[in-house]
């Protein structure tokens, strides 16, 4: 069970590193696609580094008047 916690650790922390690297944490412009890429890139980890590039898109809905 703790190899399995130091597993995904290590996995997040390789995902927050490609994140960086990408500059995906410069801006301060928080859409729902640049917040949904970002935790794309952190969950998929290690496999940035093997071509895996997550670009999430997402349309939310206007307030109605």
């Amino acid at each position: 069970m703790r190899l399995a916690a130091v597993i995904v650790v290590a996995w997040l922390i390789i995902g927050v590193v490609a994140t960086v690297q990408r500059g995906y944490l410069k801006s301060n412009n928080a859409t729902c696609a640049r917040t949904g890429t970002v935790a794309g890139t952190i969950v998929v980890g290690p496999l940035n580094y093997v071509g895996v590039n997550p670009k999430i898109t997402c349309h939310v809905p206007k307030p109605s008047t």
